[in-house]
């Protein structure tokens, strides 16, 4: 204690306890990666606070949008095993690797993308191209959607997987409802003004450049 100058163990019992400033906690990189238009929600809590993520579109993301490529570590063992999410794995210098992500710090956002278990519900197809997976989105996604993906034909095939993934009812775990977060507004620089869309705030502007 430097106010009394005694080496003790725990709390000085005369001044009392210290004030303890925490670091600020940095995300990791996985999380640091999620493009602006897409956020994490915590979709079942677990055993141990292990969180079970899912990602969602905060606006419209057009169809034949391509993410990627997917970051994770090239492994002849899969170290790293979720039934929730795809098993990757790709062709280099004419080995057959894993795409493994064993914590957040080794990967991208593209780890939290949880597997479609039917096609109503998918809405990414994932590929492999030049060594590399990436993902592509098969429809329009509306604000508020899930983004889930499964294997292309040919993808499937190097996977020795269906080309399509149907999961029994009986097997599908009900999830909670999810609440819907607000859509981002887009701002105007110019008077403060916000929309509800990009094109919205586009055509505010031209009003400005015709006043210039």
């Amino acid at each position: 204690c430097e106010d009394c100058g005694k080496s003790l163990i725990g709390e000085c019992k005369l001044h009392g306890p210290l004030i303890r400033a925490k670091d600020r906690v940095i995300p990791s990189r996985a999380r640091l990666t999620l493009p602006h238009y897409l956020t994490l929600r915590v979709l079942e809590l677990r055993a141990g606070n292990q969180q079970i993520l899912g990602v969602f579109a905060k606006k419209v993301i057009q169809k034949r949008t391509q993410f990627g490529p997917y970051v994770g570590q090239l492994s002849t063992k899969l170290t790293c095993y979720d039934e929730s999410r795809l098993v990757l794995q790709v062709l280099k210098d004419g080995g057959k690797y894993f795409l493994d992500t064993p914590n957040e710090d080794c990967g991208n956002w593209m780890m939290f993308v949880r597997l479609a278990r039917n096609q109503e519900e998918q809405t990414l197809v994932a590929y492999q191209h030049c060594g590399e997976v990436y993902f592509t989105t098969v429809k329009s996604i509306e604000p508020h959607t899930e983004l889930k993906v499964w294997y292309a034909a040919d993808y499937a095939k190097f996977m020795e997987a269906s080309a399509v993934f149907i999961k029994e009812e009986s097997d599908v775990s009900p999830l909670p409802p999810v609440a819907k977060e607000p859509v981002d507004s887009w701002i105007c620089s110019s008077c403060g003004s916000t929309f509800a869309t990009f094109a919205l705030l586009e055509s505010h502007q031209c009003i400005h450049k015709d006043r210039v």
